[in-house]
């Protein structure tokens, strides 16, 4: 709707996680080094925790994309709520198995036995990512999990599990210490900081073909405060500044639309998102 006005040739802040609109914080670096170190160094599991919106889910979409090609089979398991043998009968679908009635769970992991020998006999890692797996209600899927990292050579692991979430996660799994003392590599974002929360603005803008200034400094400043730096709030309150500096006929989005903006409640939806 303000593509033409702004001079913009995508929209710049919509709250999907499109990888290429990542933007690279050190704290973001961090994590995708480990993510990328627990697979290609066969580390067995890692946990990467953040608070909502903190940008998890991209970094997540942007590690997958690291994990194409021949080499790499993934199950991406992004609505966790399963029981036990649920979550096992998703994880082989997404392997590439079918969805069959298994009668017992002996017979789920006899087939997943089978399938991570085949992708080791044809050179292929076994990775399974768990996305919102604090969602996971029953403590015995966590369990589960933990089990199939038992499926290991003397010298490595025969697959690499992946659960993040947020922050809950490590207090459900204080719960469980037999999985947690497996996650030995593990990170946690935060919040940007307003340097960060800054050049995020910036680098959104660039990608989506911005020629100009936008957003003057003090406008930047502002976002910051009221986003308290999570992308995904500043997502929120940037795209209705660009709306209504359309609707105002202004030429930059400056401190005082954006005050307008979250003092006068637009911003509703973006808090509660």
């Amino acid at each position: 709707m303000y593509l033409q006005y702004w001079e913009l040739s995508e929209k710049p802040f919509e709250l999907t996680p499109d990888p290429k609109y990542v933007y690279y914080s050190k704290e973001h670096e961090e994590a995708l080094l480990r993510l990328i170190y627990t697979v290609r160094d066969a580390k067995g599991a890692m946990m990467l925790t953040g608070g909502y919106g903190c940008g998890k889910t991209v970094l997540s979409r942007v590690f997958l994309n690291e994990l194409s090609g021949p080499r790499f089979e993934v199950a991406l398991i992004t609505n966790p709520r399963y029981n036990a043998k649920e979550l096992l009968v998703e994880i082989l679908y997404q392997l590439g198995g079918d969805r069959h009635d298994y009668k017992t769970k002996g017979e789920l992991l006899h087939l997943f036995n089978d399938m991570i020998y085949r992708n080791l006999e044809s050179r292929k890692e076994t990775v399974i990512v768990i996305d919102e797996a604090q969602a996971i209600e029953d403590l015995e899927t966590f369990e589960e999990l933990r089990l199939l990292l038992n499926f290991q050579q003397n010298n490595r692991f025969l697959i690499t599990l992946m659960l993040i979430g947020q922050p809950e996660l490590r207090l459900r799994l204080k719960e469980l210490p037999q999985l947690r003392q497996r996650l030995i590599i593990e990170y946690h974002l935060n919040p940007l900081d307003e340097k960060d929360c800054m050049q995020y603005i910036d680098h959104r803008l660039k990608i989506a073909g911005a020629k100009r200034e936008i957003f003057d400094v003090r406008a930047k400043k502002k976002i910051f405060k009221y986003s308290s730096g999570i992308p995904r709030v500043i997502n929120g309150i940037a795209d209705i500044a660009l709306l209504v500096g359309l609707s105002e006929n202004r030429k930059v989005v400056d401190e005082q639309l954006v005050e307008k903006v979250v003092q006068n409640g637009q911003m509703e939806t973006s808090w509660s998102a």
